[in-house]
Order: structure tokens, then C-alpha cells, then sequence
């Protein structure tokens, strides 16, 4: 079964290993193996669930309501997401402006058939609002019952700070972020990691496979596999090319005797590394098919002695990308249309 973890300096526990959805369903899997996906996770012990509303525009709020429905609300973790265009994409369709704001976490609650959220997310910073609005309306959505904690994701450790001083102003808890983090990305640990810890927000990761490249299936100088996500561009194909390069495919060949050491899949070693990090309260992971999480969910409560760690990091240093400057280049300087 799956472990459980504290979200920031709050009584409440999730799943470190988490359900996300958002290439899988309405997208690259139909309905019915999206359901049955869920329903293996349920299996497997996995009670946290992420979205967004801008996931299929919409539409996979829609498909993971149905796979939840029947389950009871006190027994899921349920998580989604504000700030994407989505809808007909107006001029305020978009952003995290108080309108756009409640606007998305009441289609949200509509979608997902649900009175609440237990987590509901900046999904990028919007620099066309300013803050103290933001903030207030996610204070007022707090206040309402309709959301229980107020996260982020991808925000720069100065933007963390600003935030996390509002929301204590406002009487309220700012508990979690949501960054990419994978042995290969590793930006957020030389400033936003320890923003955090001092500010009481945990790191809820994405992409901790590296887009499937710590699986290893991808080698150097070969052509990429038939069928995997470096070839759909509706799966996220653009987020894995920077990985894809000979040098950085020829590193990752290197942890497989490192897995096989410790016993794990190489997907297992890199769930299991992020989840190493004592600032991370839980790694996402999707599936488009429901055998892939029966591999996934090993990774929960693994730990990974001195020597493994090291080896990862003497094979990945080459090529891992830790600058923190990164951070800042991932929210929009305008909203997107």
C-alpha cells in the first residue's frame, strides 16, 4: 500500500504517490481505460488525485468524476487547478484574476460533481494581476467551504515568499507548490526547496520520470519507440524534448545496474529518488494503462541508502540541469490566449 505525507505545516495527509491526469485522460486514452486506470489506483491504495481545469480543456475533470463517482468524498484527496485559457478563451478565460478565479473553481466543483476541493492551485503566477487579488479570492473561496488548502505551481521562491505572507494576512495557509523535479530537473532545489522548508510549503512534483526518459526505454542514436509520448504532441511530446539528447539518453542507460542493485525498476528509482527529498509530500504519476501503476506504487516507502544516491547523482551530474534561474521562465510574462 502507499505511504502517506503531511501537505506543508498542515494536519493534512495525501498519498505520496498521486494520481495525475493530465496527458491521459480525454487525451491520450479513452474513457474507459481512463476509469479502469483510477480504479487501480484506488486498488493500490492511491486516495490523491490531480487536475486542472485546463486539462483537455476541461474535459478530463469530467472523465475523473466518473471514475470517482460512487467512492466516498472522505476518503479521496482531491486536487485541481486555476489559470490556463480554457472554455471559448476569452479576455478573462485566463489568469488568476478574482473573476477567473471563482469562475474556475465553480466549473470545477460542477465538473469533478463534488462540493469541495481539498486543494486547489495557482497553476502558474500571473503577472497581469496583482497578487493581493489573487490571494484574497483564493481567502474568500477558502472561507466559502469550497476549497480546503491553496497551493501553487511552479512559482519562484520569491513569489512563494510574497504569497505565503498574504495568506497569513489573510488568515489562511498557502501548503503546497507543484514544480517539475526529476533527477534530470533538479532546478528548484538551490532556492525554492529551501523557501519552502522556512515557510512551511511542500513540493508536490511533476514529471518525476523525466517525461519517461528515467525509464530508460529511450536510447541513444535510436530512433524514439512507436507509439511513446516523444512522438504525440498531444501527450506532452514538447516537454520531453530537451531530454532526448545522446549525451543525457547515454546517462540515463548508466542507472540501470544502479536500479537493478537496489532491487528496483529504473521507473521505481527515479519515483523513488524524488520522493527521497524530505520537502516533497508526494510524486505524480499517471498511467495510461492501469499495470503501469502496479510498478509505480513500489516505489512507496523506499529508501535509498547513501551509496545509491550517489551514484545517481556521479551518473546524472553531467547532465542534469540544476540552475535556479530556470524557475523563472516557466509562468507567462502575459496571459496566454
Amino acid at each position: 500500500m502507499v505511504d502517506y505525507r503531511y501537505l506543508g505545516n498542515s494536519g493534512f495527509k495525501i498519498s505520496e504517490i498521486t494520481y495525475g491526469n493530465w496527458v491521459t485522460h480525454a487525451s491520450q486514452v479513452g474513457d474507459d481505460a481512463a476509469i479502469a486506470t483510477v480504479h487501480k489506483a484506488l486498488d493500490l491504495g492511491i486516495t490523491s488525485f490531480d487536475t486542472a481545469d485546463a486539462y483537455a480543456n476541461t474535459a478530463a475533470e469530467v472523465v475523473l468524476a466518473k471514475a470517482l463517482k460512487g467512492q466516498p468524498r472522505e476518503n479521496l484527496e482531491i486536487f485541481t487547478k486555476v489559470y490556463w485559457p480554457i472554455g471559448r478563451k476569452g479576455p478573462n478565460d485566463t489568469g488568476l484574476s478574482r473573476k477567473h478565479i471563482f469562475d474556475g473553481i465553480h466549473g470545477s466543483l460542477r465538473r469533478l460533481e463534488v462540493d469541495y476541493v481539498d486543494l486547489y492551485q495557482a497553476h502558474r503566477y500571473d503577472y497581469e494581476t496583482p497578487l493581493e487579488e489573487t490571494m484574497q479570492a483564493f481567502a474568500d473561496i477558502v472561507r466559502q467551504g469550497k476549497a480546503l488548502y491553496i497551493g501553487v505551481s511552479e512559482w519562484t521562491a520569491e513569489q512563494l515568499r510574497e504569497g505565503a505572507a498574504l495568506a497569513k494576512e489573510l488568515k489562511f495557509q498557502l501548503v503546497s507548490n507543484q514544480p517539475q523535479y526529476s533527477a534530470l530537473w533538479r532546478v528548484i532545489e538551490g532556492k525554492v526547496v529551501p523557501t519552502s522548508e522556512e515557510l512551511g510549503i511542500s513540493q508536490i512534483v511533476w514529471s518525476p520520470m523525466a517525461q519517461g526518459v528515467l525509464s530508460g526505454k529511450y536510447l541513444p542514436g535510436q530512433p524514439v519507440p512507436d507509439g511513446s509520448r516523444a512522438t504525440d504532441e498531444k501527450s506532452g511530446a514538447n516537454f520531453i524534448k530537451r531530454f532526448l539528447q545522446d549525451d543525457t539518453l547515454a546517462a540515463v542507460q548508466k542507472l540501470k545496474p544502479i536500479a537493478e542493485q537496489a532491487g528496483l525498476t529504473m521507473p521505481q528509482l527515479a519515483i523513488a529518488w524524488v520522493l527521497q527529498n524530505p520537502n516533497v509530500s508526494a510524486a505524480l504519476v499517471g498511467a495510461s494503462r492501469p499495470e503501469q501503476l502496479e510498478d509505480s506504487v513500489k516505489a512507496s516507502g523506499v529508501v535509498l541508502d547513501a551509496e545509491v544516491l550517489s551514484a545517481i547523482d556521479a551518473a546524472l551530474a553531467p547532465v542534469a540541469v540544476t540552475d535556479p534561474e530556470e524557475t523563472y521562465s516557466v509562468s507567462p510574462a502575459s496571459r496566454p490566449l
